[in-house]
Parts: structure tokens; sequence; C-alpha cells
């Protein structure tokens, strides 16, 4: 390759990547809530949209809703006394709990904006209502912690640092960068888990449950997991026994 082509690559792939930097960077806040600074360029409406555009989606996915609506005015119950009681009360959000016709899927999840799901197979897993608590307490912290919104940002980082490399040097190197920023991307993720669980204890307590119980769904979750080698840092979750560690350490805190 000709030196004068070999140098117009590198200023591209380089201008690609100052570009995503300075986007990623120009836009800082700090979250109310964790304390913690974020470079998010979404707002909250948008925020909004997405998880209302997404929930139907992601009901059709794990077989619609769970179509007894005692159940479900049960989830509804809990979550509402959880955002009324808690500092979720003062967020933009709007939140809705769904409880899903998944019998076999263990699993909760929060959409961006409030949209909050349950399955029915973990639902029927909780011993009591501060469990159920627990559990919807953790997916309310995602949301107000701007989990995903954060997420969003930090992949197109990613993507854009990539491409940048793609650009300006060859195919095999933006390979081995992609390997490196995934595996940063699941540190994140594992971060994003324990301050969940964390401002989900402050949640519980704020609404009068009993925030030990979130210990109690962590040790259903392990055993549902079962025996697990894989080393955790290439898992997306952190492990079990480290998660109870740091709720006892938050309940402590806010005792």
């Amino acid at each position: 390759m000709r030196r004068g082509n070999l140098k117009m690559k590198l200023l591209l792939g380089a201008g690609i990547m100052l570009f995503a930097l300075f986007n990623y960077y120009s836009n800082s806040d700090t979250n109310p809530f964790t304390g913690k600074t974020q470079h998010i360029s979404m707002e909250p409406e948008e925020e909004i949209a997405i998880g209302l555009q997404s929930a139907p989606y992601m009901a059709q996915q794990h077989g619609g809703l769970y179509p007894d609506q005692k159940f479900q005015a049960m989830v509804d119950r809990v979550g509402q006394r959880l955002v009324s009681s808690s500092i979720a009360a003062t967020s933009p959000y709007i939140f809705d709990f769904h409880l899903l016709n998944d019998s076999k899927t263990i699993n909760a999840f929060a959409l961006p904006g409030g949209q909050i799901f349950i399955t029915h197979a973990l639902f029927l897993r909780l011993e009591n209502e501060d469990q159920l608590a627990g559990v919807l307490g953790h997916e309310i912290a995602h949301v107000i912690g701007r989990h995903s919104a954060e997420r969003i940002a930090k992949q197109g980082l990613t993507q854009g640092l990539l491409s940048g490399i793609a650009v300006g040097f060859d195919p095999s190197t933006a390979q081995g960068a992609s390997s490196i920023a995934n595996a940063i991307n699941m540190n994140y993720g594992r971060d994003d888990e324990l301050e969940s669980d964390s401002l989900g204890v402050k949640i519980m307590m704020d609404a009068g449950y009993d925030p030990t119980a979130l210990i109690g769904v962590m040790e259903i979750l392990k055993a549902a997991a079962g025996p697990n080698k894989t080393p955790e840092r290439m898992r997306t979750h952190p492990d079990p026994e480290n998660r109870i560690e740091k709720i006892k350490e938050a309940i402590r805190a806010y005792e």
C-alpha cells in the first residue's frame, strides 16, 4: 500500500474514533439516585418511548401475559407500593409491572423507562410477598439507575471505536479489540447488577419490606441455575454468593 493511502486511512480511522469519544464524553450527568456520573445522550422521554414500544414484543417472546388477574394484581400492588414509597416516586419514569405467561424461564427484567417483567416460573418459586418485592425492587433500581440507556451509549462508543480501528488498521486488529470490548461490557453488566441489588435494598426498606428476603431470592436463582463452572469475569451476572455479601453490606448501610 502506498504511504499516502496508508496515512489517509490512519487519519480517517483516528477521526472516527475521536468523534465517537467526543460524542460519548460530551454528554455527562450525575444520576441523582446513584450519585454516579453517566455519559448518556438519551432523554428520559426517549427511554420511556423505547420501553413502551418494546414491551409487547418482549411479552410475546415469553408466551404473552399471564391470564390469572389475581396474580397480576398482586404484582401490580407490590410494584406500585415500592414505587410510591421510595425514591423511585421522584423519578420521571412511568412504571408498569407485567407477569409473563412463561412457566420455564426463571427471570425478571426491566426495559428502559419503567416497563418491568417477571416470569410465572420465577413468581411460583417465590416464597412470600417480600421476595416478590425484592425482585421488583431490583428491577426498579435498574430503571432509575438508567442502566439500559447507559449500556446503549457504551455500545455506541464501542462500535465507533471498532469502526475506526477497522478503517485505520485492519479487520484482524478490530476483531481482537472487539473481544476486549465485550469483556469490558460484561464487567459493566456485573456492576449494574450489584448496584441494583444495593439500591433495591433501599427501595424495599423505604416501602416497609424485609430486605433480607432478597437474599432468599439469590438462593432461589442459585439453585435454579445449578453448578456454573464459567469464571465470573466471563459472565454478565455476578456470582450469587458475591451478590449475597453485597446485599448484606447494603442492609447494614441503610439500617
